[in-house]
């Protein structure tokens, strides 16, 4: 046999509401339609809703019925309607998805103050930069001199 408990059988007969209560519980909606939702208490289809009030009223002795405490960290899951929500308004962001935007944000900023030259590595590229193209031009003088050298033998030399 598999494990995870009884199967239902085949063979079993179903329960079928009856026509009368059908009728009662049809007759009862539509009076707690026309009191606006407002529903009597002195309705048997109301016994479920008086025992709960009942089991609350047990359940807050002592302290507890005199202080009403509410669970700070508790979320209430509240449905808004089409007409309540505001399009125009912020979203909230998440942790991450903020933590993201502020590293591009610290990025173009140290960018743009890397172009401007005004941070320390900026600031190194630029020296290492000027060394480069002192010897650079260094390097150009000395082909310069050793071509008008060059020149100057050869045009001794064509005399």
């Amino acid at each position: 046999m598999p494990r995870g408990g009884k199967k239902g059988h085949k063979g079993r007969g179903k329960q079928f509401s009856n026509p009368e209560e059908i009728d009662r519980q049809m007759k009862a909606q539509r009076e707690m339609e026309a009191n606006g939702g407002v529903e009597k208490e002195s309705e048997s289809g109301s016994d479920d809703s008086s025992s709960e009030e009942e089991y609350d009223n047990k359940k807050k002795s002592g302290v507890e019925g005199l202080i009403e405490i509410e669970n700070p960290n508790r979320v209430s899951q509240k449905s808004k309607k089409v007409t309540e929500i505001d399009v125009n308004a912020p979203k909230e962001l998440s942790r991450r998805e903020r933590e993201e935007i502020e590293k591009q944000k610290a990025k173009e900023r140290y960018m743009k103050l890397h172009l401007e030259g005004k941070t320390d590595q900026a600031r190194a590229d630029l020296a290492r930069l000027a060394i480069i193209k002192k010897q650079r031009e260094d390097a150009a003088k000395k082909r310069d001199d050793l071509k008008k050298e060059k020149q100057t033998e050869e045009t001794k030399a064509s005399r």
